[in-house]
């Protein structure tokens, strides 16, 4: 006999401990959530000092203190009840100029932990003390304190143990704790900022200028290893900085998002940052920048998720636009343009291809020599004596010259930015010397490829890629809503060499592809472009990792073979050549395959290397 269904159960109201609870876990979903809302909380207090100490990843004790401007005890009661705000000003939710406004964070953290908070105005005669455990709150108490608010949170979770039961270990949960308070004091320069973790420093910086707080909290040397950026959009204006394409993590851990100063986790951002990096960075890697969007209240809604590091944009397009411009501007800076002296813009030489080895013309390649003395040579420098051959027994052996490796003010290289060239180390490397006394390593190959890549492109992507027929066009599968995706972009994919058209109502006929991309499957090509098309419905159709990646695969590889080689030995005039075309190319920091062509040792880097320091 088949038994019956239970009855439903009645509907009920759920108690406040409870609301409270479910509430708490949207908010703070870790540690490192928790310890964002109270060092946020700090920030719009007005607080020009922040200490944050953690223990055991955040779990067993979290403490900020800040010298804000304090609470009074009616305040304090208040502040750890449910939706009590003093920052919203503009009940529409659309002019939000603070970090925090919904007023959940407090009742959250005193509803899953043990929460106490110390406060005192700079006018009140002492500080007040309220406990909040599991959500019982006990009346406020006067006690001792300094001007400012400490927030003091124990047993994160002992309200909620099967929360408490899934953080990650210790070590895991303090690095996220540490990435949001370095999020917060990258959107917060002129903050000091202080953080140990199990009683050991792992930030300690003084309120700065946005530059210095960058280079610190990004791992650069100094902020002269840093791209600015800035560029407008009608209303919208970003600024930051970013790394050059050589300074890469393996994952997106260095890239730091601010929107009207609010630190957030954006996937329209992070997408921005990749696809202007796509053509320079090594695969697999993440470059490092900071972002800083500023742009009207009302065309972003920050009121998404309780966390509020999610965001809605109302011109998504315009955003994702001005962030791939301004960064791909700031990588279009020729080899060694970071941190040159505002104004300077090298000139740019002749073009000039060096023929490879046993070749001495051909197209593409200019005559052996053609236009060298055009650029400035290092006039200045005495190139390398060749090795003088053992002298015989009858004969004085004479001491070779000195070589010059100074810079003479009269040579005109001191203002390029990889001066000028002294030697060539294993007829691979070329050693320069620039004007304040720093030494250029050039690796001459990877130098010389990124050169014919960026003109190879230049030609190839100047007008329309060449198409080469299919003897019998292909027909290729899809879903009806990506049949309609690439046929209405079949005017942007024709320019690129793919000449589609509608082949029924859940396909496409295939008519040509890209001569470059030689004997590809039209099939996967296509099913990936509308894969990749369909994910990011505002991504161009040579912003594709698919057809672009392929496409500058091929330009690399006849960029490589069409470069001077490794071994190949160069004079003075060709080795500079080289470095003044470098410094006047686009994205010649790195070659084709994201590698460095060159680095920078300042005399403190050799110092040190010698252990004069």
């Amino acid at each position: 006999m088949t038994s019956l269904p239970a009855s439903p159960s009645l509907l009920r109201r759920l108690s406040d401990d409870v609301i409270n609870r479910i509430a708490a876990g949207e908010v703070i979903e870790r540690p490192a959530a928790a310890l964002k809302e109270l060092a946020e909380n700090a920030v719009d207090a007005g607080a020009r000092r922040i200490r944050i100490a953690i223990v055991n990843g955040g779990a067993d004790r979290i403490v900020v203190t800040d010298d804000g401007t304090g609470m009074t005890p009616d305040e304090l009661e208040l502040a750890v009840q449910r939706h009590c705000t003093s920052k919203l000003t503009d009940e529409t939710l659309v002019r939000i100029s603070s970090l925090g406004f919904r007023g959940e964070a407090l009742p959250s953290i005193g509803a899953a932990a043990r929460l106490t908070i110390i406060s005192r105005r700079a006018d009140s005669d002492c500080a007040w003390r309220i406990h909040v455990a599991g959500g019982l709150v006990s009346p406020p108490e006067p006690c001792a304190g300094e001007p400012g608010t400490t927030l003091l949170v124990e047993d994160l979770f002992f309200a909620t143990p099967a929360r408490r039961k899934f953080l990650k270990s210790a070590r895991v949960e303090g690095t996220h704790a540490e990435t949001a308070v370095r999020r917060l004091a990258l959107a917060a320069p002129d903050i000091a900022f202080f953080m140990e973790i199990d009683g050991r420093t792992v930030l300690d910086r003084p309120a700065e200028a946005p530059e210095a707080r960058a280079a610190a909290l990004l791992g650069v040397a100094d902020a002269d290893g840093l791209l600015s950026l800035e560029g407008e959009r009608g209303d919208m204006r970003l600024t930051g900085f970013a790394c050059s394409p050589s300074v890469h993590r393996p994952t997106a851990a260095g890239q730091f998002m601010l929107v009207n100063g609010r630190a957030v986790v954006d996937p329209l951002l992070r997408t921005a940052i990749r696809v202007a990096y796509r053509r320079v960075i090594e695969v697999g890697r993440h470059p490092v920048a900071v972002l800083s969007l500023s742009l009207p209240y009302d065309q972003v809604d920050v009121n998404v998720h309780p966390a509020k590091t999610e965001l809605r944009f109302a011109d998504e397009a315009g955003v994702r636009s001005l962030v791939i411009g301004t960064i791909t501007r700031a990588l279009g800076l020729g080899a060694g343009a970071a941190g040159v002296r505002p104004g300077f813009s090298p000139p740019r030489p002749a073009r000039i291809f060096y023929p490879p080895e046993g070749r001495s013309s051909g197209p593409g390649f200019a005559e052996p020599g053609l236009a060298l003395d055009t650029v400035p040579a290092a006039r200045s420098f005495h190139a390398p004596e060749p090795m003088i051959a053992p002298a015989r027994a009858s004969e004085t052996v004479r001491e070779p010259e000195t070589t010059d490796l100074r810079i003479s003010p009269a040579a005109g290289v001191s203002d390029y930015p990889l001066g000028a060239p002294v030697a060539q180390i294993l007829d691979t490397y070329i050693v320069a010397v620039t004007g304040d006394e720093n030494m250029i390593l050039v690796d001459q190959h990877a130098a010389h490829e990124r050169l014919t890549h960026e003109d190879l492109r230049e030609q190839f992507l100047s007008g329309t890629i060449q198409a080469q027929r299919l003897l019998v066009p292909d027909v290729v599968e899809l879903s009806r809503s990506q049949t309609d995706l690439l046929a209405s972009r079949s005017a942007a994919l024709s320019k690129l060499g793919i000449d589609i058209e509608a082949f029924g109502p859940g396909a496409v006929l295939v008519r040509s592809l890209p001569a470059l991309l030689g004997n590809v499957s039209a099939v996967g090509l296509l099913r990936d472009l509308a894969e990749e098309l369909d994910a990011d419905e505002l991504a161009a159709i040579d912003e594709t990792p698919t057809l672009d990646a392929r496409l500058d695969a091929v330009i690399a590889r006849m960029a490589c073979h069409g470069s001077i080689r490794a071994g190949r030995k160069l004079s003075v005039a060709e080795m500079s050549a080289l470095l003044r075309r470098m410094e006047a190319t686009p994205r010649a920091g790195t070659c084709s395959h994201g590698r460095p062509t060159w680095v920078r040792l300042t005399r403190n880097d050799l110092e040190l290397l010698f252990r004069r320091r």
